[in-house]
């Protein structure tokens, strides 16, 4: 019996440990593509300077969200989807940007 307690318990917690390396694994994947994202945009001057340095900052904002709330050495599902919103809306930014009437 301690046994299955003992393997349920290592079950468990890999799982936990699993699903928070896969969302951390998410947020660093969407911050990398949003960063390409706008780099291909001055590149084929969707961006002017002045958009990109908005966006760029956005991004260094969502940056230090995601640092704060790693400092505890923990990621709380609250705090990932707080994180995942303003991704969200970053992705909107830089979409709108891209396609206003505005060229770099």
């Amino acid at each position: 019996m301690k046994t299955i307690k003992s393997i349920a318990a290592a079950l468990v917690s890999t799982l936990l440990l699993g699903n928070l390396v896969f969302a951390q694994g998410t947020i660093n994947q969407r911050e990398r593509h949003q960063q390409r994202r706008i780099a291909d945009g001055v590149r084929d001057g969707e961006l002017t300077r002045k958009e990109a340095g908005k966006l760029e900052k956005q991004q260094a904002k969502i940056h230090r969200a995601e640092a704060k709330a790693k400092a505890d050495g923990e990621l709380t599902a609250k705090e990932r989807v707080k994180i995942q919103k303003k991704q969200d809306k970053a992705s909107r930014e830089i979409y709108k940007e891209k396609h206003d009437k505005q060229t770099g």
